[in-house]
């Protein structure tokens, strides 16, 4: 039922029966399904899967599910750093009771949208796509922003990733987090966030502080004086960070003021032209969540599941399937010597549905 969940995932179109017929041709290749075994019917399906659950997905994943590219994989690294990047996606599921008390309706309108949906955010790979790290909750309710949902996987990432992230994910509690694992940090913030100059930095960027909001107005003018100073901070009230901004232009001429701080405050070690070219590599996180929703399930579709646990299951081969789709295509563009982006993820998809088999989508 694993491999089901995943095949769900492959043959988004087709019904569970259907399914179920090409997944035994598939494990008749590998000599795990008896020719005298009949695929099994819709409802002993639905069943199978409410037995399996959604732990042991959940704990395939975990182990399964880590950074693909190497350090010859073009795009992928910035100097001794893994570009990594967090984001979040909603996805439209079956208007059942269960589906509705778990995950709630978006907020806004005059009426109530048609679908529940489930907030899905998600930690991947810049140069492959792959998904290494994800957590699952409501669109509505208290804690079930994406700010919220990212707490759970700041405690997860490793000291050589650089994790790249969009100014909705900013504040001070949850940049402590991340900080405290190790990861070197790349976030964009919002224009009215206060960043004092410390020292102007010959490549543009400039060393600040962040100090704690909760910090009175007589503590805040102490922690800027010593961070004038360059004297060792209290990291419970404030961290060093520098900042990189810069204006991208648009048809008009004018542009819009980007401004992103790190945890990397030698120049040396990232200059200021690299850490913005680092950071539109988030973008890439966009093109892995349109892989998912759109190409492998389908635009505009909703999710098969009709309970909370099985939409939970039913991701969780979706997150299986793209990632062993963006590990064929990441080895393949590195053994190419090509970036991973020019390795068209719906050709590979075809290709995989067509001749699927132990060669293509190994277990």
């Amino acid at each position: 039922m694993v491999y089901f969940a995943m095949a769900m995932a492959l043959f988004a179109d087709e019904d569970y029966a259907e399914v179920a017929a090409r997944l035994a041709g598939v494990l008749g290749s590998w000599g795990c399904w008896d020719a005298r075994w009949g695929p099994p019917t819709s409802g002993g399906i639905t069943r199978a899967r409410e037995r399996l659950g959604v732990e042991p997905l959940a704990g395939i994943f975990a182990r399964v599910a880590v950074p693909v590219a190497d350090q010859l994989t073009r795009g992928a690294f910035l100097g001794g750093w893994r570009l990594m990047s967090i984001d979040g996606f909603e996805w439209d599921v079956p208007d059942t009771p269960g589906n509705a008390a778990a995950f709630g309706y978006p907020a806004g309108g005059r009426e109530r949208p048609a679908f529940p949906k489930v907030r899905v955010v998600t930690v991947s790979e810049c140069g492959s796509h792959a998904v290494v790290d994800v957590a699952t909750g409501p669109v509505a309710g208290k804690g079930s922003g994406e700010q919220s949902l990212a707490r759970g996987l700041y405690r997860r990432l490793e000291p050589e990733w650089l994790l790249i992230a969009d100014r909705n994910f900013y504040n001070w509690q949850d940049w402590c987090a991340a900080a405290a694992s190790g990861a070197g940090l790349l976030w964009r913030v919002k224009a009215d966030l206060a960043l004092p100059v410390l020292d102007l930095l010959p490549d543009g960027s400039y060393r600040s502080v962040l100090i704690n909001p909760r910090a009175s107005a007589a503590a805040r003018q102490r922690i800027l004086e010593a961070a004038r100073a360059g004297e060792d901070l209290d990291e419970d009230g404030a961290r060093y960070v520098r900042v990189i901004e810069y204006q991208v232009p648009d048809r008009d001429e004018t542009g819009e003021l980007i401004a992103l701080i790190t945890t990397i405050t030698e120049m040396a070690a990232a200059p200021a032209p690299l850490l913005a070219q680092a950071y539109h590599e988030r973008w890439e996180h966009e093109t892995g969540n349109d892989q998912i929703k759109t190409h492998l399930r389908g635009p505009g579709k909703v999710l098969r599941s009709k309970s909370p646990d099985m939409v939970r299951q039913e991701i969780y081969g979706y997150l299986l399937a793209h990632h062993a789709i963006s590990a064929l295509i990441c080895r393949a563009a590195t053994e190419a010597d090509i970036d991973p982006d020019r390795v068209k993820f719906t050709r590979t998809l075809r290709i995989i549905r067509r001749a699927i088999g132990p060669a293509a989508f190994p277990p």
